[in-house]
């Protein structure tokens, strides 16, 4: 898993630390939340927005403190506790960070930290259970990640768990098992997940250059390790990287959120104090030594879906002086439309996106910058292009205006980023163990503030030097799309009927007992008060508005939804909803695409569209001090957008690279399959784009597409965040309350899909890839349907969570035979789908999806237990709170209950609807839902090999 949320670009140095972050646990679903898991007047002028500005918000943004209220604790055996009190909701994280990565391996054992980190939920000597059990029926939101400089453990839950996590990360401090035959298992499931990563051709060339930029130094090496360590990794060493590093004095745990500190130190002390230091000697930092020579470009001629170009320049430990000048180099270079190399590059047609990062850690670091060509794209040429455009800027220099912009880029990032309680703990861990200063983050602000256009001038000369840097070319060989991705229905069946191998189970009975014997008692403190109610507004022309204000941080989310999906696609314009989508701030009647950028971009204010199959989603977010820049952007580009030609072509362009991607992508390949094999031809969710759609989609069809489905009367806003609800209300009826269209909105018709009379099975080729990925299911109910919670209950006990539940405890933990595997309800307004996922080797394949069918029929046949069903409401009521104390995820929720048709008292009356189910209604819904025997089987990947004997 990459770090925190590297699906959101958290570009400052500190806290992106690599694209290629290792974590214990991939595919974490909101399980039966999801939409789409299977798949997935013009604004005010300048003076009135000033005015707006002063009423729309109680308070000016004040100077940003991120540590005023942190408190910095030493035990007396050398643990640093950092505790943060924030009051906004009644949730608390948990986190222990060791000083402990990939960088700090010797060699021969490369990935020793990961596995380390992967054996540290196999049981103590205290509690020989499995961990993520005991954290799934605390209802924890749990995790854990190996980079170079550390490895991390974070849980976060209600805030009456805070002792029970407490003692469970101390317990596993001191006592970890580290078992022989454990160890054999979690070794499969180790090299799994690097098979995964090795599906992807950016990691691969990743792989490729870091080895030759630092070729004597741990950087060089993957975090996850190489298959050869992996499998040699005896039981002695793991134990002496445990013993070595996973001691207090090299650790820091991070306590945020709800709850009391001086109370909470003398817990902490009384839980951790104990535990007696081991002689820890820190490890002494080796700065890297790239080459003194240049080194020849690192060329990887692979099945892929498109040319990439890497390129990495070496740069100096995170605490020196110049990293706050790169900082803002990268965010001139790379961020966004408006940035100098989207410029040089992407509009010019000669890329399709550009990637950039500065990765700051505690030895040394690097400036990576990512380009994906476009076609056959020589790349030979695109090298040369980008050395010329770092030429030019160099020689013609930056401007103030783009230096101010990236600061203000980069001091809304943090801010914004740091909403939920999570990131902020995040923050203060990575901090205190990257640069002994829980405070880095707060200085770097104050250093970035002080950057000027001469230092960034300064840091290109000093640092993107040609003959100082690495670069790499990944050249996809020709392949036809029929070879790259076979999807007949009849291609390569597999039988099941001869059983293989091993057909035991986990005895539930036993698991459940466990849990209760080992789960620490919870503290006993006073009910919490309900969640606030959005308030609604409805303008005349149907747009639905809901505002929830919250104070808690000077920030503002927005959410949406418009009814303009992938349902409406026809087969000959497959792609038409995304295009449209993706092309509204591209232009409007009064603004081109580089002013709607440069005015977000001032503020590091954050719009988007993404198109699924019901609908387009919004989602934005702001200082609340920026609001009105926010809502005038969503309401021009949404009302007022013109599809400039040449963006559109630019657009369609990258449309095609990322279906070459997509087709190269064995997880795109087995949902895109799964989906077409379930739902037949003229079904409003078969449509896929392919390159022909894409191509033949004219500007009219665009223009068309956009007037007939983007309306007022099938769009829901929300809104929640630092703001007054009246002038919230009158702006938008001034922005919004005339948007007029003609005529009834759009329908599209849902036949009925039929359950598949017996196993389908398919496997879709994706050449070059070591590891399959396997989506199983069939269709299921949508969000109104009377079993929903019933069959949410039964999806986290099924495969909800791949430690702690059935298909986890089996297919992952106890056989070993997958990195991640994991069961849904995707749910929708109209239809929905079962669905099981997982990632296996080719060999293994047969027998995972042997073992989930087995276990299926189990589950359906037999049932679930009392103690199941307690402990899988627990956790979903403790996620539910959890994600009520994400802005991002609150209003979401709140903009998919309006969708869905439910009442705004759902936000509070969902809790008691689950506390309501009870075992015969989960039980009944495993009899109505669960069909072993009528499943479609899509394996994406590598040809499926016989099980080796």
């Amino acid at each position: 898993m990459s770090f925190f949320s590297i699906a959101q670009r958290h570009r400052v140095s500190l806290i992106i630390l690599s694209v290629w972050i290792i974590a214990a646990f991939v595919l974490n679903h909101d399980a039966a939340f999801s939409l789409e898991g299977a798949g997935y007047p013009t604004s005010p002028d300048n003076s009135n927005s000033e005015k707006s500005q002063k009423t729309l918000v109680a308070k000016e943004t004040p100077n940003l403190a991120i540590t005023a209220n942190v408190r910095k604790t030493v035990l007396a055996n050398g643990l640093t506790v950092l505790t943060k009190e924030v009051h906004n909701a009644p949730v608390v994280t948990v986190q222990v960070w060791y000083k402990f990565g990939s960088g700090q391996e010797a060699p021969g054992v490369n990935g020793i930290a990961h596995q380390l980190e992967h054996m540290m939920f196999k049981g103590t000597s205290d509690r020989p259970i499995q961990f993520g059990r005991l954290f799934s029926a605390l209802g924890s939101d749990s995790n854990a990640f190996t980079s170079y400089d550390q490895t991390a453990y974070y849980n976060t839950a209600e805030r009456d768990k805070l002792t029970a996590l407490l003692t469970l990360e101390a317990d596993r401090m001191k006592n970890s098992l580290i078992d022989p035959q454990e160890l054999i298992s979690e070794k499969r499931v180790v090299i799994s997940e690097l098979q995964g990563y090795e599906n992807s051709p950016e990691y691969r060339l990743n792989r490729a250059v870091m080895m030759s930029t630092f070729p004597n130094h741990p950087y060089r090496l993957p975090i996850g390790g190489t298959k050869a360590d992996v499998e040699k990794f005896t039981v002695e060493e793991v134990r002496e990287y445990y013993q070595k590093f996973y001691s207090p004095e090299n650790a820091v745990l991070v306590i945020a959120g709800d709850f009391d500190t001086a109370p909470t130190l003398k817990n902490v002390e009384n839980v951790f104090g104990k535990i007696p230091k081991r002689q820890y000697s820190p490890h002494n930092l080796i700065t890297p030594s790239p080459s003194p020579k240049p080194v020849p470009v690192v060329k990887l001629q692979e099945p892929g879906g498109n040319p990439l170009l890497q390129i990495i320049y070496p740069l100096p430990q995170i605490n020196q002086p110049d990293i706050p000048a790169l900082e803002i180099m990268d965010y001139i270079l790379t961020a966004g439309k408006n940035s100098y190399l989207h410029q040089e590059l992407v509009e010019s047609g000669l890329a399709s996106k550009v990637y950039g990062n500065v990765a700051s850690l505690r030895a040394g670091g690097w400036y990576e910058i990512l380009v994906t060509g476009v076609g056959n794209q020589d790349l030979s040429k695109l090298d040369a292009a980008v050395i010329k455009a770092l030429t030019k800027l160099a020689k013609v220099g930056v401007t103030t205006e783009q230096v101010e912009r990236a600061k203000t880029q980069l001091t809304a990032a943090v801010i914004l980023n740091n909403r939920d309680i999570t990131s902020q703990a995040m923050q203060l861990g990575n901090d205190q163990i990257t640069t002994d200063n829980y405070q880095y983050t707060e200085r770097h602000l104050v250093d970035i503030r002080k950057v000027q256009t001469a230092d960034v001038i300064n840091v290109i000369n000093k640092y993107l030097q040609t003959e100082a840097r690495t670069v790499g070319f990944f050249e996809p060989t020709k392949q036809t799309e029929t070879t790259r991705v076979s999807t007949s229905l009849n291609n390569q069946s597999l039988s099941y009927s001869t059983p293989i191998e091993d057909n035991s189970v986990v005895d539930i009975a036993v698991v459940s007992a466990e849990v209760k014997k080992y789960l620490p008692p919870l503290d006993r403190l006073p009910k919490t008060r309900e969640k606030e109610i959005p308030q609604q507004l409805q303008l005349a022309n149907g747009l639905r508005i809901l505002l929830l204000p919250d104070r808690t941080t000077p920030t503002v989310t927005l959410s949406g939804h418009i009814k303009a999906g992938t349902e409406f696609e026809s087969d000959d314009q497959g792609g038409i909803a995304s295009l449209v989508a993706k092309n509204l701030m591209n232009g409007t009647k009064t603004k081109n695409m580089r002013t709607i950028a440069q005015e977000l971009d001032a503020k590091g204010a954050n719009l988007g569209f993404e198109t699924y199959r019901e609908g387009v989603r919004i989602q934005g977010s702001s200082l609340a001090v920026d609001l009105p820049v926010l809502l005038g952007t969503l309401t021009d580009v949404i009302r007022n957008s013109t599809f400039p030609v040449k963006e559109l072509e630019l657009s369609r362009q990258q449309a095609l690279t990322s279906l070459d991607s997509e087709l190269d992508d064995p997880d795109k390949v087995a949902s895109r399959v799964f989906v077409q094999a379930i739902y037949p031809k003229k079904h409003p969710l078969h449509t896929f784009p392919t390159a022909k759609s894409i191509q033949q989609i004219k500007h009219q069809d665009v223009i068309a597409f956009k007037s007939q489905h983007y309306r007022p009367d099938t769009t829901v806003l929300a809104l929640v965040g630092d703001f007054d609800v009246n002038q919230v209300r009158s702006l938008m009826q001034a922005q919004l309350g005339d948007w007029q269209v003609k005529g009834k909105p759009p329908t599209v018709k849902y036949p009925n899909v039929r359950m598949p009379k017996n196993v389908v099975n398919v496997n879709p080729v994706v050449s070059g890839k070591p590891q399959a990925i396997t989506y199983m299911g069939y269709t299921g109910i949508n969000r109104q349907d009377r079993r929903f919670y019933a069959a949410m209950i039964l999806n986290q006990i099924l495969g909800g969570d791949t430690l702690s539940s059935r298909l986890g405890a089996e297919v992952r933990d106890r056989q070993g035979l997958t990195y991640g595997i994991y069961s849904n309800f995707i749910t929708g307004k109209n239809v929905g789908t079962f669905l099981i996922e997982m990632q296996t080797s080719p060999e293994d394949a047969r027998k995972a999806i042997y073992s989930t069918r087995n276990l299926l029929k189990q589950v359906h046949q037999q049932g679930v237990t009392t103690q199941e069903v307690e402990t899988a409401k627990r956790n979903l009521i403790s996620n539910y709170n959890i994600s009520l104390a994400n802005p991002e995820q609150l209003s979401q929720r709140i903009v998919m209950n309006e969708v869905y048709g439910l009442n705004q008292v759902e936000l509070r009356s969902f809790i008691s609807k689950i506390e309501q189910v009870n075992l015969n209604q989960v039980n009944q819904a495993a009899r109505e839902l669960l069909h072993p025997d009528k499943l479609v089987v899509v394996t994406a990947g590598p040809p499926i090999l016989a099980q080796k004997r």
